[in-house]
């Protein structure tokens, strides 16, 4: 059976809540926890364990350092989302930016388009799509992203899902259309797909069905680290997450204070 070892217990001072921490139970538990988390030497982040299953799931596209899915995350949460019934929402949205199509929306649209009043957490979710800052987002790219959310080991699912969504009538996509996919699926502001394009356009049509795509992801599976990733080393993004360290043992350490983003505005999925 699984267990923890104990080697050393440490007994902090009884922490008696303050009046306005017995007002305010979440400020209670946030202190508490900071005064934990200093006798621990670690650092305090908001991240639950499902945010450590989606940063470290094993699909073939696995997140980097700096994405916004984990954000997007914590958002769906804060909206009501539940985990349960991700799926049978993702399929309801899925089918209404099906009919959208190329449609973009504005703040009130998405909130009707979600059934869920407007609010600062819809504000801040509305935001990580505004890549233009122009009011307007894509609803596709939310419709991948709630994908990647809802099954993050399952990678060509979300990738056939994103297809259905970006292809045109004849069920191609282009190059461009992919990297607005792969950029959405990773939540990372820029990423070089021309390579992997250009593997798998064997024929140079200058544009992929999803059945290539497929063949080529069974051919090799690997792709990603050969084609995108590779890419990228010698770049600014930092889409190599191996060298992140674990520092509880099981979820890599994404606290915005050492990451230094406390202080950023939110990280958009494009710039």
């Amino acid at each position: 059976c699984w267990y923890n070892s104990v080697f050393c217990v440490q007994f902090l001072p009884v922490y008696i809540p303050s009046e306005e921490e017995r007002k305010d139970p979440v400020l209670y538990a946030n202190n508490v926890r900071r005064i934990m988390a200093e006798a621990l030497g670690v650092s305090v982040t908001d991240y639950t364990f499902e945010d450590c299953q989606l940063a470290l799931a094993e699909g073939q596209l696995r997140l980097p350092a700096d994405t916004c899915l984990l954000e997007f995350a914590k958002l769906v949460r804060s909206l009501g989302l539940k985990p349960e019934t991700l799926e049978d929402d993702l399929d309801k949205y899925a089918t209404s930016a099906m009919k959208m199509k190329k449609e973009k929306v504005d703040l009130k649209e998405f909130s009707a388009y979600l059934e869920f009043p407007e609010s600062h957490t819809l504000e801040s979710m509305f935001a990580l799509f505004d890549e233009n800052e122009d009011g307007i987002i894509d609803i596709r790219e939310f419709v991948i992203a709630l994908s990647v959310v809802c099954k993050p080991s399952k990678t060509l699912e979300t990738i056939q899902l994103a297809f259905e969504l970006y292809q045109s009538e004849n069920g191609t996509i282009t190059e461009e259309d992919l990297a607005h996919i792969l950029k959405t699926a990773m939540g990372v502001s820029q990423i070089n797909v021309t390579h992997l394009f250009k593997a798998v356009d064997e024929e140079e049509k200058g544009e992929i069905t999803y059945d290539e795509f497929y063949r080529f992801a069974e051919l090799y599976p690997h792709f990603a680290d050969d084609y995108l990733y590779a890419d990228q080393m010698g770049a600014e993004s930092s889409l190599d997450t191996s060298s992140l360290s674990a520092p509880n043992g099981i979820c890599a350490d994404f606290s915005p204070e050492n990451a230094e983003d406390k202080k950023k505005p939110l990280q958009k999925k494009l710039n």
